[in-house]
């Protein structure tokens, strides 16, 4: 038995629409990750169809990042806060 986790960064959905409304909004979105666009279901529908393979058989207690690039940014909390000043 295998046990992963995927941990998806803002994903494009019903539930983050309200995020996404604007141009303004979306661009200000895709500018804190490094891919520079928000991800879609598809990116996250991929990461467990791998999960789900035989090329992942050997990968157990994982956490899986699907954040384009996200965590290589270097003051997350600094844009968080710069966001959520947002009116």
């Amino acid at each position: 038995i295998r046990v992963n986790a995927i941990a998806p960064a803002l994903v494009e959905t019903p539930m983050t629409a309200p995020w996404l409304a604007t141009d303004a909004d979306r661009r200000l979105r895709a500018a804190f990750y490094p891919l520079r666009r928000v991800g879609r279901p598809p990116d996250v529908a991929a990461a467990a169809v791998y999960l789900a393979s035989d090329e992942a058989a050997w990968v157990s207690g994982a956490v899986l990042l699907v954040s384009g690039g996200a965590v290589m940014t270097s003051d997350p909390y600094r844009y968080l806060m710069r966001v959520n000043a947002q009116p």
